[in-house]
């Protein structure tokens, strides 16, 4: 066992901008590495001084917080390079889980690394990481993607994208995060564009109503159509499975595009998806749309 995994062993804080992270509901996950390093700071950064107010009071910390989220962080950067080269040392937290993971703090840890100031971390709770162990998927390889585009039609053609790297060799499970009012049309533009796979929505993860309900993705997206999710969301998508599109029905890949979108835009995401020439798909989907071969082009 190395030394300092010992029980007893000193304690050993990094110096400088520390990334510290914090629970993701459960209270208890607060590790005793991070409630020294947040109380051996000369300031907290936080997304929301009012929900890191509460976490500090729970430990009796009492280190001065001020705000770093995506709008104020590019002109706060100055004055915290500042402390920092003064040798305060600075924590960095979210409002839960681990700082700069679909977070605010990117831009500062890369000004104090271009500086070459000091920038360490104190690990904890990962929303993210979590979902995948319970989700019964492959854990490995994984991309996890943050949240998607909240507009639909942004949306599916990021998925289609995936899909395309897919088509040219990615192999490994998906990790997103949704908010709760959109999780429905998600799963449905999801099992639309990716194709109806294995998946898993995890919610509320590590607090008293957390669930974590598995199933393919046309069959969560019906689901939650009808039952309105709370809370946090992380959405767990399976790799593609080995079948090439080639194998795939087209037409009735077709007719589900065709059902939701116009012409033009259903076979620009079915072209995406499939990786099948754009002239076989349009002339496809002018047939199933009535308007017999047409022009391809």
């Amino acid at each position: 066992m190395p030394p300092d995994a010992e029980h007893g062993a000193p304690e050993r804080l990094p110096d400088g901008l520390v990334l510290v992270s914090t629970p993701i509901g459960n209270l208890g996950d607060m590790s005793l590495r991070a409630i020294s390093a947040l109380k051996a700071a000369d300031l907290v950064l936080c997304e929301d001084t009012r929900t890191t107010a509460r976490l500090l009071r729970e430990y009796g910390i009492t280190t001065r917080t001020a705000p770093l989220h995506e709008h104020n962080e590019d002109r706060s950067i100055p004055a915290v390079l500042d402390m920092l080269r003064a040798g305060r040392r600075v924590a960095l937290v979210s409002d839960a889980g681990t700082p700069l993971v679909s977070d605010p703090g990117y831009r500062l840890v890369r000004a104090a690394l271009a500086e070459g100031l000091a920038v360490g971390g104190v690990p904890g709770a990962n929303a993210a990481v979590l979902a995948l162990t319970l989700s019964g998927l492959p854990p490995q390889p994984f991309l996890f993607m943050g949240f998607p585009p909240p507009r639909g039609a942004a949306r599916r053609a990021a998925f289609a994208s995936l899909r395309a790297a897919e088509r040219a060799g990615l192999a490994a499970t998906l990790l997103f995060y949704e908010a709760p009012h959109r999780l429905a049309e998600t799963l449905a533009d999801m099992a639309q564009v990716l194709g109806d796979r294995p998946a898993a929505v995890a919610r509320e993860l590590t607090k008293r109503f957390e669930e974590v309900r598995r199933d393919r993705l046309a069959a969560l997206a019906e689901y939650y159509d009808t039952t309105k999710p709370r809370g946090e969301i992380t959405i767990v998508v399976a790799p593609m499975p080995p079948e090439t599109p080639e194998n795939d029905d087209l037409d009735a890949i077709l007719r589900t595009a065709l059902a939701a979108h116009r012409l033009k835009e259903a076979v620009a995401m079915v072209t995406a998806a499939t990786g099948l020439p754009r002239k076989l798909v349009y002339a496809r989907a002018l047939a199933l749309a009535g308007g017999g071969d047409g022009d391809a082009t």
